[in-house]
C-alpha cells in the first residue's frame, strides 16, 4: 500500500445506505429499502416494502382517484388541483401529476423531513412540473410543530409514524422517541391558510390527524367543495361522518378510506366502480 500525505490507518465511517433508486410501475422512484415492518417471517408493510417487492403500491386507489380527477375536469374544465396531504415518497403524486399533464397540478405535503427530500426527488426524477413538495405538518393551526425523527436506516413502516404521541401510538418496527429533546421542528400549516382559488381533490391520510386536517380547512371546504378522500383507520369514524354530514358531503369506501363528494358536484356520477360502495 502506498501512503500520501495526510492519509491515516485510520478506518473509514460506515455510510450504510437507506434510500436507493428502483424502477417501478410508477416510474423510478427513490426508496427506503428499510420502510417495513415485519408481522411475520414473511409478511410485511410499509410503502417500500410494496414497491420493492410487488413494483407498485395501491394501483387500485390511484387509479379511482385519476377517473374522479377526470370527472372534475369534464364538468370545471383544465386547472384541476389536487393536494397530496401526507404524501410521503410520493407514488400518488407522482402517478396523478404524470396523468395530468398539461391540464392540472398537484401540491403534496409531507412532515419527515427526510421522506420529504425522496418525495420531492420523486417528483423531479419523473420530470413532474406540475408538482410542487411542501415540508411541512398540515393541522389546524398554522405556526411550528415538534416531531420525531425514526431512524431511516434501521427497519420501521415510516409511512406509519404518528407525529403526536398518545396512549397506543402504533407500533412502526422501531421505538419512537417523542421525548421533546429528541424531536425536530417542522412547519404547520392549515389548508384555509393556502388561501385557494380552486381545489378539486384532497388526499388526507396523516396517521390519526385526519380531523385536524380537515378542521384546518373548513373554509376552503365549504367555498370549493373538492372531493375529499380520507384514511379514516386511525381517525374517529362518526366524528368524520359528522363532519362530512355537515358541509353536504355524499359518503363512499374505498379500502381504508372515505371518498367524499359533495351533493352539489355532478362528479358523484362517476362513481360506478365496484370497489367503491355507499358508505
Amino acid at each position: 500500500m502506498v501512503h500520501r500525505p495526510g492519509d491515516t490507518d485510520m478506518p473509514s465511517p460506515r455510510r450504510p445506505v437507506a434510500f436507493i433508486v428502483a424502477s417501478t410501475d410508477h416510474g423510478m422512484m427513490i426508496v427506503n429499502r428499510n420502510d417495513y415492518r415485519m408481522m411475520a417471517s414473511n409478511q410485511a408493510y410499509g410503502v417500500g416494502f410494496r414497491l420493492l417487492t410487488d413494483s407498485s403500491y395501491d394501483s387500485d386507489e390511484a387509479e379511482v382517484v385519476v377517473a374522479l380527477l377526470n370527472a372534475r375536469r369534464t364538468h370545471f374544465g383544465d386547472g384541476v388541483k389536487v393536494l397530496d396531504i401526507g404524501a410521503n415518497i410520493g407514488v400518488f403524486t407522482v402517478e396523478w401529476a404524470r396523468h395530468m399533464t398539461a391540464w392540472g397540478e398537484v401540491m403534496a405535503f409531507e412532515a419527515q423531513e427526510r421522506v420529504f427530500y425522496a418525495l420531492a426527488g420523486n417528483i423531479t426524477v419523473n420530470n413532474c412540473f406540475n408538482a410542487r413538495a411542501i415540508w411541512a405538518a398540515v393541522t389546524s393551526q398554522c405556526g411550528m410543530m415538534r416531531v420525531p425523527v425514526p431512524n431511516y436506516l434501521a427497519p420501521a413502516s415510516f409511512g406509519s409514524l404518528e407525529l403526536r404521541p398518545k396512549e397506543n401510538n402504533e407500533e412502526i418496527g422501531q421505538p419512537v422517541d417523542y421525548r421533546e429533546d429528541r424531536m425536530d421542528t417542522v412547519t404547520a400549516l392549515s389548508i384555509d391558510s393556502l388561501t385557494l382559488a380552486r381545489l378539486d381533490l384532497m388526499k388526507v391520510d396523516v396517521e390519526g390527524m385526519e380531523i385536524e386536517v380537515l378542521e384546518g380547512a373548513r373554509r376552503t371546504i365549504d367555498a370549493l367543495h373538492p372531493i375529499l378522500v380520507v384514511e379514516n383507520i386511525k381517525s374517529d369514524l362518526g366524528e368524520l361522518q359528522k363532519y362530512l354530514d355537515r358541509y353536504g358531503y355524499r359518503r363512499f369506501n374505498l379500502g381504508l378510506n372515505t371518498v367524499a363528494i359533495h351533493s352539489a358536484d355532478p362528479t358523484f356520477r362517476a362513481i360506478r366502480d365496484k370497489r367503491i360502495t355507499k358508505a
